[in-house]
């Protein structure tokens, strides 16, 4: 493993203060739905009262490996995605903290495959004990298929050239199986260049996105949240990807938004489950330590009394 950037958690004090607000539950349950190397969990156990509970997911094993050296009976870890947090009662839970995209961690990791900077297999899965590889699913996907996902999740102008050089190169020479071919192949159709960007940043967050769900995770979690959380109940989400952060952003407004009955207008306008407390981004301090962090967002919403 390259050891690369040392992981730093991005927004730590700031989304655990949001996170736990003035939560006084003597057993207030929380979730990190994002384990990662455990900063925001550790942080979040300083902070809460004895009875608490904290319930963190990751789908990644070296996540949970990670997890066991929390010594701390609050705390508990399952793996898998944040999706489960539907499980949990309703009206059961103090917080919901979900720090979306992929750790420094594995993007150091050559043997992850999410990273071009590095030349390993195609593979960034999130678990990579479960379902199909990057590298296995170019295999055998239509062109159609490939352009559809590089266009879609990674907002890329080329992917239609970026998928015909895939399936050429799968036609001539076999798939793509590494981290560079692939990298190499986006340099050569891409061709205008972003300044300061690598030609082939779009597609590697476009296929890592499509192949761990992670859109259609994230929409099911936010859902869950409504479910769940508790009045005065804190959701917290952190994204690092434009289209995350606009599923964030239309979630929170479609449900914060007072709606008025057409058909009965003199009526009161129906209560919505939440209140939005505000975005947020790091401080110059922070992007100057980590500058990793200079495309988090942070939107935090408060679930409303009213329409629990």
């Amino acid at each position: 493993m390259n050891p690369g950037q040392p992981h730093t958690t991005v927004l730590l004090e700031e989304a655990v203060a949001a996170l736990v607000g003035e939560v006084r539950a003597p057993n207030a349950v929380f979730i990190d739905g994002t384990f990662g190397r455990g900063g925001h969990s550790r942080r979040i156990l300083e902070c809460v009262g004895p009875g608490a509970r904290l319930v963190a997911f990751d789908k990644d094993p070296e996540a949970l490996a990670a997890a066991s050296s929390i010594q701390d009976a609050r705390f508990s870890i399952r793996q898998g995605s944040f999706t489960q947090l539907v499980e949990f009662a309703v009206g059961s839970v103090a917080g919901v903290l979900l720090d979306l995209g992929v750790s420094s961690p594995q993007i150091d990791a050559p043997e992850r495959g999410f990273s071009f900077r590095f030349d390993g297999p195609l593979d960034m899965r999130m678990d990579p004990t479960r379902g199909e590889s990057v590298g296995q699913w170019l295999a055998h996907a239509e062109p159609s298929a490939i352009a559809e996902v590089i266009r879609d999740y990674g907002e890329e102008r080329f992917a239609g050239a970026i998928a015909k050089a895939i399936v050429a190169r799968r036609e001539k020479q076999g798939p793509v199986q590494t981290t560079a071919e692939l990298a190499h192949l986006v340099a050569g159709a891409v061709r205008t260049r972003e300044r300061g960007q690598n030609p082939a940043t779009r597609t590697f967050q476009a296929l890592r996105i499509f192949i761990n769900a992670e859109l259609e995770d994230l929409r099911q979690a936010l859902e869950a949240s409504l479910r769940v959380l508790a009045p005065r109940g804190r959701l917290v989400v952190i994204s690092f990807h434009s289209l995350e952060d606009r599923i964030v952003k239309q979630f929170m407004a479609s449900h914060s938004r007072e709606v008025v009955d057409r058909h009965a207008p003199f009526a009161a306008p129906r209560a919505m489950p939440f209140r939005i407390l505000g975005r947020f981004k790091p401080g110059a301090d922070e992007l100057a330590a980590n500058p990793r962090a200079r495309s988090a967002v942070m939107r935090v919403a408060e679930r409303t009394e009213a329409a629990a």
